[in-house]
């Protein structure tokens, strides 16, 4: 399982962003994907998770202004970020589980004026 992350950039305060993940090798819709994030000095922490079937969580910092999605065809995980505040301020990492831990590389995220 291969998981590359795009999508990250600068972002002023308020502003939006739209992270993507696209997931190669052996992918199946019924496992779990979320995408995680961490920043400097931090360990790294969840931000939204995606289940088989839809089922959706979300850390409490970001519920209201973030929405995680999946397309199944295209093997793609997107994290919809709106809002966004400078405590956003991360490297965010998708990531795939069926038992164990996959992880992609990360993308930044920076929020700042």
């Amino acid at each position: 399982v291969q998981l590359q992350a795009s999508g990250g950039g600068k972002v002023q305060p308020g502003g939006s962003l739209r992270l993507s993940c696209a997931a190669s090798g052996s992918i199946a819709s019924i496992n779990a994907m979320g995408w995680y994030r961490q920043a400097p000095g931090k360990q790294r922490e969840l931000v939204a998770v995606i289940s088989s079937g839809g089922k959706t969580n979300y850390a409490d910092s970001v519920k209201g202004r973030v929405t995680i999605s999946r397309d199944g065809a295209k093997n793609t995980l997107y994290l919809q970020m709106n809002s966004l505040k400078p405590d956003d301020t991360a490297v965010y990492y998708c990531n795939y589980y069926d038992g164990v831990q996959y992880w992609g590389k990360g993308t930044q995220v920076t929020v700042s004026s």
